[in-house]
């Protein structure tokens, strides 16, 4: 396999990963209620509440408040459907850097750039919002951990646009 074939499979290997983890991300957005419902269920039959109490009150306020939600606004839930949406439609950007990764290395750079941004929004609108700070670096930790890959890629991706530079050099 040549230089450039091993690059090319790795960026798309690294591409298919970040894609799979942000299709799952956004698909778990619609059925929050249940997803709720089941982990709430499933931490207290773990005896969660008694070795992390804080974490078993705040799974039971949202589970509330998306219950009520769920009840008496059900329009309010309409707004995760969208960010589930944004998921999917984010994620189709990508078959651009897995078809040319050298020419649509902007997607991988952008998609930085949001990660980034995770970090002042859970920083800003947490606290807003009562987040509880501990949720926050969870939240946080999205953008840390989606980083990663894309950084990966990045570096694979300058590395192809070098090789093949170098090949068509007179």
């Amino acid at each position: 396999m040549s230089d450039r074939a091993a690059l090319l499979k790795g960026i798309r290997v690294w591409l298919v990963l970040f894609v799979v983890c942000l299709v799952l991300s956004g698909a778990t957005a619609f059925p929050l209620v249940h997803e709720l419902r089941w982990t709430e269920s499933a931490l207290r039959a773990l005896s969660v509440p008694g070795q992390l109490p804080g974490l078993m009150a705040w799974i039971s306020r949202v589970r509330d408040g998306l219950d009520t939600a769920d009840a008496d606004y059900p329009f309010l839930l309409y707004g995760t459907d969208w960010l589930a949406f944004a998921h999917l439609v984010i994620a189709v950007a990508f078959y651009g850097p897995y078809r040319d990764p050298v020419r649509n290395i902007w997607v991988v750079e952008f998609a930085m750039i949001a990660c980034a941004g995770i970090i002042p929004l859970a920083l800003v609108c947490g606290p807003i919002r009562g987040i509880p700070f501990w949720w926050s670096l969870i939240d946080m930790s999205f953008g840390v951990f989606g980083v990663v890959p894309l950084y990966v890629v990045r570096k694979k991706i300058k590395r192809l646009e070098a090789l093949t530079a170098a090949s068509t050099a007179p």
